[in-house]
């Protein structure tokens, strides 16, 4: 392992107590609700904010001892934080000056990094006069220049606007794959973690809730806020063999299990019926709407009763249905659409 870490950071009203470990060429993604502890993760790493116990390591060298700016990292800042009065050359160039390189290698080498990064035309410019998009890349630019071993991201993309989103998204990832340490990535945007992460852990309350690849824990959610991360309904329930009772509703299952089990399921394998279907539908119960709002190019359903769940249906339906907040409606969900996995 490159990064091998054990944060512990206690405040007045929060304590962050997680674990991470980082290999070498892999980028692991914090995900968590506003508050979970992210960012106080990160400037743990970083040196900007204390441990109140735990360690950290990198390469078996000790971080945690070492004040900030001697630690072999590199930061990408949520705002980038360009020097102002700087150009885009001088801004990367900054950090191996710090180190000791002499004025013409910090040039020679920032040049270099910023033809890597599709910016050799914008050397002279300043930071009012660069993009969202250019100086993001600037900002990791000046990172990677000072041949970190740990590279820290603090919502990279966050202040990019969607379609400058999409580019800078696609080209961070494949500078990402050339990078040969650890990187730790904090975003609260699920689409950016799965795209650029090897591996996410989430966080909430300031610990660990669930870690894993990006596909194992959009397959198999652990918490509420990481269903919704991934737009599944998510229950918990008792199973036996193929059922699971949740509350008052009894799920007929594909797969076979016992005991306390999760059920999982897409709003769009709900079914909705103004009145009970004929004949005897399995995973059937009567909720009310909540709520009716458009969601990409279908409409979402937010329903209530002996479980909420969200619905994802068309347009047509929504007007064939007559689909009104406060209405009474009968919602289904086949066995083969449910995923069941132990609790």
């Amino acid at each position: 392992m490159t990064l091998s870490a054990h944060l512990v950071v206690t405040r007045s009203h929060f304590h962050l107590d997680i674990e991470l470990e980082v290999a070498a060429g892999q980028v692991v993604a914090l995900l968590g609700p506003n508050g979970a502890g992210k960012t106080t993760a990160l400037r743990a790493l970083a040196g900007l904010t204390a441990l109140s116990g735990g360690r950290i390591s990198l390469d078996g060298e000790a971080l945690h001892t070492m004040a900030a700016e001697r630690r072999p990292i590199g930061v990408v800042f949520q705002d980038y934080l360009l020097f102002p009065h700087l150009s885009a050359l001088d801004n990367v160039a900054f950090g191996p000056r710090c180190r000791g390189a002499s004025r013409t290698e910090a040039r020679r080498g920032a040049a270099a990094w910023l033809e890597r990064v599709g910016l050799a035309g914008h050397a002279t410019m300043r930071p009012r006069q660069l993009s969202g998009g250019q100086a993001q890349r600037v900002a990791l630019a000046r990172a990677l220049a000072v041949q970190p071993r740990l590279l820290l991201m603090d919502e990279p993309l966050a202040a990019l606007d969607a379609h400058t989103r999409l580019e800078i998204r696609s080209q961070l990832r494949r500078h990402l794959a050339d990078f040969g340490g650890a990187t730790v990535l904090v975003t609260h945007d699920p689409l950016d973690a799965m795209v650029l992460a090897d591996r996410l852990v989430v966080i909430e309350n300031g610990a660990v809730v669930q870690h894993g690849t990006p596909a194992e824990v959009a397959r198999r959610p652990r918490t509420d806020y990481v269903a919704r991360l991934v737009g599944l309904n998510l229950y918990r329930g008792t199973a036996a063999g193929q059922q699971v009772s949740v509350g008052e509703v009894l799920f007929s299952v594909a797969e076979h299990l016992e005991g306390p089990a999760f059920v999982a399921f897409p709003p769009s394998a709900v079914a909705l019926y103004r009145t009970r279907p004929d004949g005897s539908p399995r995973n059937l119960w009567q909720a009310t709407i909540e709520g009716v709002e458009r969601h990409g190019d279908s409409v979402r359903i937010h329903l209530a009763g002996p479980i909420a769940a969200a619905a994802d249906i068309t347009p047509a339906a929504v007007a064939d249905l007559d689909l009104t907040p406060g209405q009474r409606i009968w919602a289904s969900v086949k066995a083969t659409e449910t995923h069941v996995y132990p609790f």
